[in-house]
């Protein structure tokens, strides 16, 4: 594709005239449509960017989408070989494929149906379990893979662009055409074959909207390819910021949210609240009374949590109609300041299932980004999710915290956010995004606050 000493460079760059056309996002919105759409929020990773790269065998799909990550250099970008998607065979099928009689490069040896459900999973932002296949043992084995929340993701196979349900999902389609030296042609020879016999066909099919003669080793073809993520990525986070600013309006003038549940400042919340948020406090002892405060706010959380009536019977043989939790309450600690809201947490619920979740904000566009998860397998059947914060400012954590508990199937009336302070402005992004969820905090603070709770807690 790159100019080249063969006398074919116009023609090797008309291979990538198509490229041209590609449409940035079909499905992107412009700033002043999210301005006046109805409060929402959608983390970066909503509808992710699918490149499909197909190519035959040893034509260097893998290499090329591996090059291209590297070249990337960012942790949100996912390869999914469509390897995984061969189906389970029949006894017959089976024995066959161990005497290497059963065609695996055939269309019909692959799922595409999963394969296009965990597809359609990632562009709603929700979590896909890939299954994993066995060539050793030419079966799926039980344990499945996740994937969640890429920016990116790489498709690669023989048939990445032959189901027209996957086309449809694609963003950017690339065919990669078998190198030269591993049929003894040169370059030109490969160009002339590709005008003659291959480029009809895909035009006839409109399939590939950019072909790489020369996989990994075509720089040119890797530049655009790169460049169009890059620009992707660009338009998503330019959106996202448009979305978190939209959630400002009104923070100054409207009401707080009743869902926002602020701890009465009753005289012994003041004292400690006054130890706490001296200077000169100790370390032991900031930790001692932020530990009571914590037991405090989450027994303030446990009041959102619905209950049902119990009649039991006391030591005195006398009967008391009481209540109990409707079902198991769970906690995600967002770190690290979640953490330092854990001892207070197993203080009151000693056996609590926790997960936890780390998100940072990038330094060059304060955005907020997903680096680590890890939730219990039932979170979607708990009755209630507290998640745990030492303190909120503008929101974003929060809001990104909020949404993969949705993404995992955790109902917004479920999620009781716990903070020791909040900002009002990160309140009211949080509660008119999501006003379904509530809040227990004990102090509402300015909206930029740096973070000293965990600092002071770790002593670091």
């Amino acid at each position: 594709m790159s100019p080249t000493s063969t006398g074919t460079s116009s023609d090797a760059s008309s291979l990538v005239n198509g490229v041209n056309n590609i449409k940035l996002s079909d499905r992107s919105k412009t700033d002043a449509d999210i301005l006046s759409e109805k409060a929402h929020y959608a983390p970066p990773w909503a509808d992710v960017s699918i490149i499909g790269i197909a190519g035959s065998s040893g034509s260097g799909k893998s290499t090329l989408s591996q090059a291209i990550v590297n070249k990337l250099n960012l942790p949100w970008v996912v390869i999914l070989s469509i390897d995984s998607f061969y189906k389970n065979l029949t006894p017959e099928q089976s024995k066959a494929a161990f005497l290497n009689e059963y065609d695996f490069d055939s269309p019909d040896a692959l799922d595409f149906d999963a394969l296009v459900e965990r597809l359609r999973d990632l562009k709603a932002g929700k979590r896909a379990e890939i299954p994993v296949y066995s060539f050793e043992k030419h079966a799926r084995l039980d344990r499945t893979t996740s994937i969640y929340s890429p920016h990116v993701l790489i498709l690669e196979g023989i048939f990445a662009l032959y189901d027209p349900r996957v086309l449809e999902l694609l963003d950017m389609k690339s065919q990669v055409l078998r190198d030269q030296r591993d049929r003894g042609r040169d370059l030109e020879g490969i160009i002339k074959q590709w005008f003659k016999f291959v480029k009809p066909n895909f035009e006839k099919r409109k399939v590939a909207d950019i072909i790489v003669p020369r996989g990994v080793e075509n720089h040119v073809a890797m530049a655009m390819v790169t460049q169009f993520i890059q620009q992707k990525l660009l338009e998503k986070s330019k959106h996202h910021r448009a979305a978190l600013t939209r959630l400002e309006i009104g923070a100054h003038s409207e009401p707080m949210s009743k869902k926002v549940n602020v701890v009465k400042q009753s005289p012994q919340i003041r004292v400690m609240n006054t130890i706490v948020q001296n200077i000169d406090t100790s370390s032991e002892d900031f930790i001692f009374y932020f530990d009571r405060l914590t037991a405090l706010l989450i027994e303030q959380a446990l009041n959102q949590v619905p209950f049902v009536p119990a009649t039991i019977t006391t030591p005195q043989g006398c009967t008391y109609a009481g209540l109990r939790a409707k079902g198991e309450v769970s906690a995600v600690l967002v770190l690290r300041g979640g953490a330092a809201l854990e001892t207070g947490l197993h203080r009151v619920i000693p056996d609590c299932k926790t997960g936890r979740i780390l998100i940072q904000s990038n330094i060059r566009t304060g955005e907020p980004e997903l680096h680590y998860l890890s939730l219990p397998p039932d979170i979607d059947k708990h009755e209630a999710v507290l998640l745990l914060d030492a303190q909120m400012s503008s929101g974003g954590s929060a809001l990104m915290a909020v949404r993969v508990l949705l993404d995992h199937g955790v109902r917004q009336d479920r999620i009781v956010l716990v903070t020791f302070t909040a900002g009002k402005m990160g309140l009211h992004r949080l509660t008119k995004a999501f006003p379904e969820i509530s809040v227990v905090v004990a102090n509402v603070v300015p909206d930029l606050e740096e973070r000293w709770v965990e600092k002071r807690y770790f002593r670091c």
